[in-house]
């Protein structure tokens, strides 16, 4: 992505596209077009989705949804609670919960 007038001593030596060239040329311009796009659309879907998640949820929302936006806001204390968890229980029946737990909560929360 050079420009001409910054570098004219460039443009001097280079010979004009062959009409092959010029068809790649033009495929490659449509190709990062097309991503450019595409990034654009996925910064704005993170934006968006980074906007939803930073509004509380609804009265009414599900449990495990009120719960996520609870863990977003306060990570502290719920690092706190699952330390808590783990000293009371013991390591190996936490690892048995979480194993039997952690799939089904991300299966239900969509991811």
């Amino acid at each position: 992505m050079t420009d001409e007038a910054a570098l004219p001593f460039l443009a001097a030596e280079l010979p004009a596209p062959s009409p092959a060239q010029q068809e790649v040329l033009a495929r490659i311009a449509r190709q990062r077009g097309r991503l450019r796009q595409e990034r654009l659309a996925r910064e704005e879907e993170a934006l968006l989705e980074a906007q939803a998640q930073s509004l509380p949820p609804e009265p009414g929302a599900p449990f495990a949804a009120r719960l996520a936006y609870f863990a977003r806001q306060h990570p502290v204390a719920v690092s706190a609670l699952a330390g808590g968890l783990l000293a009371a229980l013991g390591p190996a029946r936490m690892l048995r919960w979480a194993g039997w737990l952690l799939p089904i909560a991300l299966r239900r929360l969509g991811r």
